[in-house]
C-alpha cells in the first residue's frame, strides 16, 4: 500500500485501515505523501505511527534495499495498491524511473506480473497524463480515477469515499461492506 502527494489522502487511510483488518500491509508513504496527509487529514507522521497495528509494516521511501524492491519478494504480496497517486508518482512508472521505492515496487510489479492498482487523483487530464497511464494500462497496470458512483445514494462525503476505496478492494477480492452494490439478479 502506497500513498503518495496527491490530493486524497483520505483513500489511502481508507484502503490501509480496510486491508490491515485481516491481512498484513506493507505501507509505504513519499515525502509530499506526508505533506498531504498532515494538510488534508491533520495526520502527522507521528500519527501515522500510532495508526500502525500488528498487521502493518511502514517502510521508509528511502530503503530501496528493502524487500519490496525485490521481484523475488514482491511476487509473495497480493499485489500494490497506490492510493492516492500522483501525477509526479505515475509519470515516474510510466517512464521506468525509480526516484524512490514506490516507483521501484511498481516497476518490480509490473515486471512480475504482480497486480497493481493506481487509484488517480486529479482532473482535468492533460494529454502527458493520458499517454503515461496508456502506457502503464499496456504494461499491465489497472488504472482508476477516484470517481464515485451515486447509485447507492451516498449521503456523505465518507459514503463517496467508502465506494472508491469499496471497488479498490473489489478488484483484489477482499470481502467489505463499504457500499451497497448494484442491485442483485432480478430473475
Amino acid at each position: 500500500m502506497c500513498i503518495t502527494g496527491a490530493s486524497g489522502a483520505r483513500y489511502g487511510l481508507k484502503i490501509l485501515k480496510e486491508l490491515s483488518k485481516d491481512n498484513f500491509v506493507y505501507l509505504l508513504i513519499s515525502n509530499n505523501g506526508y505533506v498531504v496527509l498532515d494538510r488534508e487529514e491533520k495526520v502527522s507522521k507521528d500519527d501515522i505511527k500510532k495508526l500502525i497495528n500488528k498487521n502493518v509494516k511502514l517502510i521508509n521511501v528511502r530503503d530501496i534495499s528493502s524487500t519490496l524492491a525485490s521481484g523475488s519478494r514482491l511476487i509473495e504480496t497480493k499485489g500494490v495498491i497506490v492510493a492516492p497517486c500522483s501525477m509526479n508518482t505515475l509519470a515516474n512508472i510510466a517512464n521506468g524511473v525509480s526516484q524512490n521505492l514506490i516507483h521501484r515496487v511498481c516497476d518490480v510489479a509490473l515486471k512480475e506480473k504482480v497486480p497493481l492498482y493506481l487509484l488517480i487523483r486529479e482532473m482535468p487530464f492533460s494529454l502527458i497524463h493520458i499517454e503515461n497511464m496508456k502506457k502503464v494500462a499496456l504494461a499491465g497496470a489497472v488504472v482508476s480515477s477516484a470517481s464515485p458512483g451515486f447509485y447507492h445514494n451516498p449521503k456523505t462525503v465518507e459514503d463517496m469515499v467508502n465506494f472508491v476505496v469499496g471497488k479498490v478492494l473489489d478488484f483484489f477480492k477482499v470481502k467489505h461492506s463499504l457500499y451497497k452494490k448494484w442491485r442483485k439478479n432480478e430473475n
